[in-house]
């Protein structure tokens, strides 16, 4: 049965940098600073691209970038306040625009108040059942007198114990919490590292108040569909298809592209994968191709195959940025936006509206969601496939050419041209560098 997120297109953002918030906390008793409603004159703008989803990156108090998170119930004070937060879920109701909230529930920062207890009282705080502590560590650091598990080596990053009933209680009930002021539904961060067990005993307390809710993982690898089954969860982030796309325009090899797809189409069978060619923690799209005429090429798998389809802020007007392995490797994939769309540079537009017409392609046939590819023709430089619906007899046929020539593929009935790069009059022939959507011939 279809559901509203059958129909979502996202548009993806991170609140502390978009919207130029201090890099780290303010002082607890720091009046908020009420930024979030600058992002309001940014509705109109994701809702002219086409979409319909605002994505929200961590909004909560946390000690820097927000994946440190302190309080989970109270908005940060860098970005404004519970009633500002309030007013922009209305102000996208007001648009039909859905939100979905970052939930960071692996690990939280030092300043978390249960932990802040445990280095008050040792052993015997209340929450020290909350943590993976190891008194006995003789390499814990001397300053808090014990060890304890953190996030990928980040010491500043506590995990918490999925496998502690109260902490699943306690992030149970903060989803209810926001579910409740309006939101509907959570990425979930790092849950490749979280136990699918968590996830199921956390959704199952929240679903049947909230059955209309989305919860994502952010699943980098491992077995997608068996984690969306164990974990109760809707869907996955697609990074394999993700990887797959630029790595394959990059190479000249869509063997490595038609191989991800075959795999997509599995996943696709199974639930909606959250789709993407770019988000907050890579390098943009622009920036990460060697050849920028293939941008569109990636855009156009993004857009024609199953899936929920997620657009990172800046991407759809061209933006660059590379993510560098270090302290501050996110500052070029996460830069301040300005006050609003009219501020954008001149020379981005025509990426939006290349955005515009592909999500409207997609917007005309709602059954792209869950379409299965074929491939029609491969080679290292030519691709066509078909995405056809599984339940009826509507398809795409999408030709890519990477190669220096035109080229004319083998296709018995070509179909009607509804969106491509400019080239010959034939239909199945695709200048160099070049790509084509065609209405599949029945």
């Amino acid at each position: 049965m279809s559901t509203w997120s059958d129909h979502v297109i996202w548009w993806q953002l991170h609140p502390i940098s978009f919207l130029g918030a201090e890099p780290t906390a303010v002082a607890a008793d720091t009046p908020a600073v009420h930024r979030l409603g600058d992002l309001v004159p940014w509705l109109d703008y994701l809702v002219e691209l086409g979409c319909n989803g605002l994505a929200l990156g961590p909004v909560f108090a946390a000690e820097s970038h927000g994946y440190d998170t302190v309080d989970h119930h109270r908005i940060d004070a860098r970005l404004g306040s519970d009633q500002d937060f309030d007013d922009l879920v209305a102000a996208g109701r007001e648009r039909g625009v859905r939100v979905l909230l970052d939930g960071v529930f692996n690990h939280v920062g030092r300043g978390f108040a249960p932990f802040q207890d445990v280095l008050t009282h040792g052993r015997a705080s209340t929450y020290a059942s909350w943590f993976e502590l190891d008194f006995t560590d003789e390499t814990a650091d001397s300053a808090d007198g014990f060890g304890y598990a953190d996030f990928e080596g980040h010491h500043h990053l506590v995990a918490l114990n999925h496998a502690e009933p109260a902490v699943q209680q306690y992030v149970a009930e903060v989803m209810r919490h926001w579910l409740r002021r309006g939101v509907d539904g959570w990425r979930l961060d790092a849950a490749y590292a979280v136990p699918p067990a968590f996830w199921r005993a956390v959704i199952d307390q929240v679903r049947p108040e909230y059955p209309d809710a989305w919860f994502v993982g952010e699943v980098i690898h491992g077995d997608y569909a068996q984690i969306v089954r164990d974990g109760h969860l809707d869907s996955v982030t697609q990074y394999e298809l993700w990887k797959a796309v630029w790595s394959s325009l990059n190479d000249l090899n869509f063997f490595e592209l038609a191989h991800a797809l075959k795999r997509h189409d599995g996943f696709a069978a199974d639930f909606r994968p959250l789709t993407f060619v770019g988000n907050h923690d890579v390098t943009r799209l622009a920036s990460i191709l060697d050849d920028p005429r293939h941008a569109v090429h990636a855009l156009a798998v993004l857009f024609t195959v199953a899936g929920v389809p997620s657009i990172y802020a800046g991407d759809e007007q061209g933006f660059q940025g590379v993510k560098h392995e270090r302290a501050d490797g996110d500052r070029e994939i996460r830069p301040r936006f300005p006050a609003g769309p009219g501020e954008l540079a001149p020379y981005g537009w025509p990426t939006y509206r290349l955005h515009q017409d592909l999500i409207g392609l997609r917007r005309r046939r709602p059954w792209l969601v869950r379409a299965q590819v074929e491939v029609l023709h491969l080679e290292n430089q030519a691709l066509a496939y078909r995405s056809v619906d599984p339940d009826g007899e509507a398809g795409l046929v999408v030709l890519l050419n990477l190669s220096d020539q035109e080229f004319a593929f083998p296709l018995e009935r070509p179909g009607e041209r509804l969106l491509g790069s400019a080239g010959s009059d034939s239909p199945e022939r695709v200048e160099a560098h070049g790509w084509t959507i065609l209405e599949s011939a029945s």
